[in-house]
């Protein structure tokens, strides 16, 4: 399977006082606000940052219920926080924190099953930073 996904960036001014907008091709964000307050303070608005933590989130919830699936579980509910710490001028650390309620598996096979959808999700291929993971499954 192929495909192309897209989003567009504009921005104004400087890179202190301008600001900008992203539109995804979805229109899901559509002219969604992003400035240097909404990036390094707070503001409203997104930011590179909290897109790639939803990205990965993402990506990583839907590859575990994937790998679950292929060996006959199905996933009643999986909660991903991603978190993305930025540090001069580097994303240095992606932490993700998955709770997952999957009945009948067992501790080391969900914890099994989640570690490979870390490595094998296509985002977390993507990334060039340390990822951790923190995995809870919930009886």
């Amino acid at each position: 399977m192929k495909f192309t996904r897209k989003a567009n960036a504009n921005w104004k001014g400087t890179g202190m006082d301008g600001n900008g907008t992203i539109t995804t091709q979805s229109k899901t964000l559509d002219s969604t606000q992003v400035s240097f307050k909404t990036r390094f303070e707070q503001g409203i608005g997104t930011n590179p940052e909290e897109l790639i933590a939803a990205a990965h989130a993402s990506c990583f919830t839907m590859q575990l219920s994937f790998l679950l699936s292929e060996v006959g579980y199905i996933a009643e509910d999986l909660r991903t926080e991603a978190k993305v710490t930025f540090e001069d001028g580097t994303i240095t650390l992606i932490a993700l924190e998955l709770s997952g309620k999957v009945s009948q598996i067992s501790e080391e096979e969900f914890q099994n099953l989640a570690k490979k959808a870390k490595e094998i999700c296509p985002i977390s291929k993507l990334l060039n930073t340390e990822i951790s993971l923190l995995a809870t499954l919930i009886l």
